[in-house]
C-alpha cells in the first residue's frame, strides 16, 4: 500500500504551490493542461484522497470558530476567550469553546469534535500533556489539510501556523528587576518543567536577569513542578529548606498558595519575602496582600488571535505564510512588593 499523502506533499515533490495543486485536482482552467496532467497523475499514483472535512471548511463558511483551551481555572484563559469573542462577534462569527483539562486525549477528542465541518478554523493553547508527550500529530493532520490554525500562549515550533504569545522572558526579567531595585538578593523562582513553553521562557528570563544584575544563580532556589497545578508538599519543603527574600511565580495560583504558606510561617509580606506572579487575574487583585503581577494581556491576545484566524479564513491567497505576534508584558505593582 502506498503511503497516504497530502496536498503539501504533492506540492513539495512537484515544486509547485499548494494552490496550484488544489486547483489542478479540481480541473481548474487557471492551470495549464500539462501541469494538470502531471499533478493528477502523481495524485493518482499515490492514491491521494481529499480530506472531506478540509474540503467542507474551504468551500463552505460556517462563521464559527473553534477554541481549545487547557483549563478554565486560570483567569488568563477566560480573558483570552473574552477577547476572541469580542473580535469574532464583531465580524459576525460565533465562538465554540472546548476544554482539554490539560490532557492529550481530551485535546485530540476536542479537535475531532470540532473538525467535522462545523467550524472555519481553530484557535488553541496546548495542554500540559501534549507538550510533555511532544506529540503534535493530531494538530499536524489538521494543518496539513489547509485548515487555518492560530496558537496562543502555549505554542510549539513543531507546527507551522500563526501564533500569538507574550514575551515571557521579558516578563520574568521585569519581575527580577523590580525585586533587585527593592533590595532583594535571594530571589527564588517557582515554575514548571521546561517542556511547557511558558515555563521554559520564564525560567530563561529569570536567569538572564540574575546575570544582568550580577546575582549568582542558585539552582536550589528554582522549584520546578511537572504542571500548572499546585503540589502542596513541594511548596512546603521548598520554603522550609530555602532562605529567600523574593519569589517569582509562573502563575498567580502558585503565588497565592506560596503567600499563604509563608504567612503561616510568620513571615511578613513584602518586608521579609516579596512576591510577583504571572497573569494579573482576579486572584492577584483581591489577595491579601494584593499581588504584584506580570500582566499577560489575555484579552488583547484573544483579539489578535481572532483577527489572525479570520484573516486566514477569508483570504483568497492559498500560499502558506505564517507570523508570530509577540505582545509586551506589563508589571502591575501592588502590595506584595516593596
Amino acid at each position: 500500500m502506498k503511503p497516504k499523502i497530502t496536498l503539501k506533499d504533492i506540492a513539495r515533490e512537484l515544486e509547485v504551490s499548494i494552490s496550484t495543486v488544489s486547483k489542478a485536482l479540481k480541473n481548474s482552467e487557471e492551470i495549464s493542461r500539462d501541469t494538470k496532467d502531471k499533478i493528477q497523475a502523481f495524485a493518482k499514483l499515490y492514491n491521494y484522497k481529499p480530506n472531506n472535512i478540509a474540503v467542507s471548511l474551504k468551500n463552505r463558511r460556517t462563521k464559527n470558530i473553534g477554541v481549545i483551551i487547557p483549563d478554565i481555572v486560570h483567569h488568563f484563559f477566560t480573558t483570552v476567550i473574552r477577547g476572541i469573542e469580542k473580535y469574532a462577534n464583531a465580524k459576525g462569527y460565533n465562538v465554540l469553546v472546548c476544554v482539554s483539562n490539560e490532557g492529550y486525549e481530551r485535546e485530540v477528542i476536542n479537535m475531532e469534535l470540532l473538525a467535522n465541518g462545523s467550524i472555519d478554523g481553530f484557535i488553541m493553547s496546548l495542554s500540559t500533556e501534549t507538550q510533555q508527550k511532544n506529540d503534535y500529530n493530531h494538530i499536524k493532520e489538521v494543518t496539513d489539510q489547509g485548515i487555518p490554525m492560530v496558537m496562543f500562549d502555549r505554542v510549539t515550533d513543531r507546527i507551522n501556523c500563526d501564533k500569538v504569545v507574550i514575551d515571557d522572558a521579558q516578563g520574568a526579567f521585569l519581575a527580577v528587576k523590580k525585586f533587585v531595585e527593592s533590595g532583594k538578593k535571594k530571589i527564588a523562582l517557582i515554575t514548571t518543567d521546561d517542556y511547557l513553553s511558558v515555563g521554559k521562557d520564564r525560567t530563561e528570563g529569570y536567569k538572564k536577569a540574575l546575570s544582568h544584575y550580577n546575582i549568582p544563580l542558585e539552582e536550589s532556589l528554582i522549584l520546578k513542578l511537572p504542571s500548572m497545578e499546585v503540589e502542596a508538599s513541594a511548596f512546603d519543603t521548598f520554603f522550609k529548606t530555602q532562605e529567600v527574600d523574593a519569589v517569582l511565580c509562573v502563575n498567580e495560583i502558585f503565588a497565592i498558595h506560596a503567600m499563604r504558606l509563608v504567612h503561616g510561617m510568620n513571615k511578613r509580606i513584602p518586608e521579609d519575602i516579596s512576591f510577583i506572579g504571572f497573569t494579573d487575574g482576579l486572584l492577584s487583585k483581591f489577595a491579601m496582600p494584593s499581588l504584584t503581577a506580570i500582566a499577560q494581556h489575555g484579552e488583547l491576545m484573544g483579539e489578535e488571535a481572532a483577527r489572525m484566524l479570520i484573516e486566514k479564513v477569508e483570504t483568497e491567497n492559498e500560499e502558506e505564510t505564517f507570523s508570530t505576534t509577540v505582545l509586551e508584558p506589563t508589571l502591575i505593582e501592588r502590595a506584595s512588593t516593596l
